[in-house]
């Protein structure tokens, strides 16, 4: 069996969605057709700007169905690409021939794992792991979680009824995000119940749902999970104790060697500490939340080019080195020259600028046309909410790439906002603004004008200026 199309998108997430969404608006009368292993796929809805280039946005699930009469879908996995003749070639043997295919695979999650108890270790990605998640927790008292990213914190802080053991490399909790003075804010924020969490709103979601076979659960993965994700779920343990306990945090550790209790069914873990200490607990299942890597499970004729943390590398235009095969998101890896003030980060905001521009792309080779890079590729930004508050990263906002020539200006208001600001000299690099600040707009200015900024001193962020309005 075959088909044939004029774009082939790769990919059920938010950046074969925005890929192939994006196709439907510029070509309209091309037959689009996406290739997704789940029935469920991520959509973009409720776009709002926070800043002139940058967006908040929700990611809801829907049905393939629902994608629209312009976008055809097969439910399968892709398992072979041969770019010179322009066919792939499913897990199903479904020969799909195309002009222009775009590999939007995303990424897996890097699970920890020292060869023994496997099955006691689970990772967090999709909607089926975070529903085995829930099954394990009906019965779990003491959960570990390894990892300092964005799931890791969401799940530390909305675990309900279960201890909650959590092991970071780092010297402070959400490294991946935030400074120390930014994590401290958090802590003290979530230890003294000042701030609700989004899951004690009740959100309206539409749902939807699938029956996997068991044997198709092993190679089969759907699309990540987006923000707020945790607020579908119950996530509550079958400990004695009623409501949220604070998690109990292990520094500068790691996982040296763990091992299932005969007699307790319970792992037995030993930790290592950077200081050389160690320390022995026990949990019932550990949680993997140490960071994804690219996902590309298929073969193709021509070895495509690999960037050094195993990304599909892409130029500007999203395309890799084979004939009419672009990539984007997770499964690629920015191969071009980045702008002085962004860089790459898989994160659900750049996975839709990403198939977005590859979309773009792929429509102005198809009609012969010209199209040049996307402005959101100037300036890193990304919106997102940890422990309650809305937060907003900019630019170098922990000072990537800037060495140590750079300098930091901090306010704090207990409770209620943290704002950092990188300078380097005199012009402001990136910041982190958390809470209602309504900075976003202000420093995305300051950062792309380049604005001197080193008459106003400490000035800039005196509580008693409205530099927002200063700088209109």
């Amino acid at each position: 069996m075959s088909r044939d199309c004029i774009f082939l998108v790769v990919g059920g997430g938010i950046a074969g969605v925005s890929c192939a969404e994006t196709l439907a608006i510029c070509c309209p009368s091309s037959s689009i057709l996406l290739l997704t292993e789940s029935r469920i796929v991520k959509s973009v809805t409720n776009l709002l700007p926070v800043a002139r280039y940058l967006h908040r946005f929700d990611v809801r699930e829907k049905d393939v169905n629902a994608l629209g009469a312009s976008i055809n879908t097969i439910v399968d996995q892709l398992e072979y690409i041969n770019s010179r003749e322009h066919w792939a070639r499913t897990k199903k043997g479904l020969i799909l021939k195309y002009l222009y295919i775009c590999v939007c695979t995303g990424g897996a999650p890097k699970l920890f794992s020292s060869g023994q108890a496997e099955s006691r270790i689970i990772g967090i990605r999709d909607t089926d792991s975070v529903l085995e998640l829930q099954r394990r927790l009906l019965t779990a008292k003491d959960v570990l979680i390894l990892g300092n990213g964005g799931i890791a914190s969401e799940l530390a802080y909305e675990l309900k009824d279960v201890n909650v053991h959590w092991v970071v490399k780092d010297s402070h909790i959400s490294a991946t995000f935030v400074d120390p003075g930014a994590a401290e804010f958090f802590q003290l924020a979530r230890s003294e119940l000042d701030v609700p969490t989004v899951s004690e709103t009740a959100i309206k979601r539409m749902r939807y749902g699938e029956v996997t076979p068991p044997e198709e659960k092993q190679s089969k993965q759907g699309a990540a999970l987006g923000p707020d994700w945790h607020t579908n779920y119950d996530l509550s343990g079958g400990s004695t104790h009623a409501g949220k306990l604070l998690p109990k945090m292990y520094y500068k550790s790691h996982i040296e060697d763990y091992h299932v209790l005969p007699e307790q069914g319970r792992l037995s873990i030993k930790l290592g500490h950077e200081n050389g200490a160690q320390e022995q607990l026990t949990c019932d299942f550990i949680v993997s939340a140490t960071g994804v890597e690219p996902r590309h499970e298929f073969a193709t004729d021509v070895p495509p080019n690999f960037a050094d943390d195993g990304g599909l590398s892409v130029d500007e235009m999203m395309r890799t080195n084979l004939p009419d095969v672009y990539a984007a998101g997770d499964v690629c890896s920015a191969a071009w020259e980045p702008a002085p003030h962004w860089f790459q980060m898989r994160l659900w905001t750049q996975a839709r600028q990403m198939g977005s521009m590859a979309g773009r792309s792929m429509a102005a080779a198809y009609e012969g046309e010209t199209v040049y890079q996307d402005f959101c590729f100037e300036l890193f930004g990304h919106v997102t909410q940890l422990f309650g508050f809305p937060v907003v990263l900019l630019g170098r906002f922990n000072g990537q790439g800037l060495g140590r020539d750079y300098e930091l200006l901090v306010r704090c208001t207990r409770n209620k906002e943290y704002i950092k600001f990188v300078l380097q000299n005199g012009r402001l690099r990136g910041a982190i603004l958390i809470g209602d600040t309504d900075l976003a707009e202000t420093c995305e200015n300051l950062i792309l004008n380049g604005i001197d900024l080193e008459p106003y001193g400490d000035d800039i962020l005196n509580p008693d200026i409205d530099i927002e309005d200063y700088f209109d």
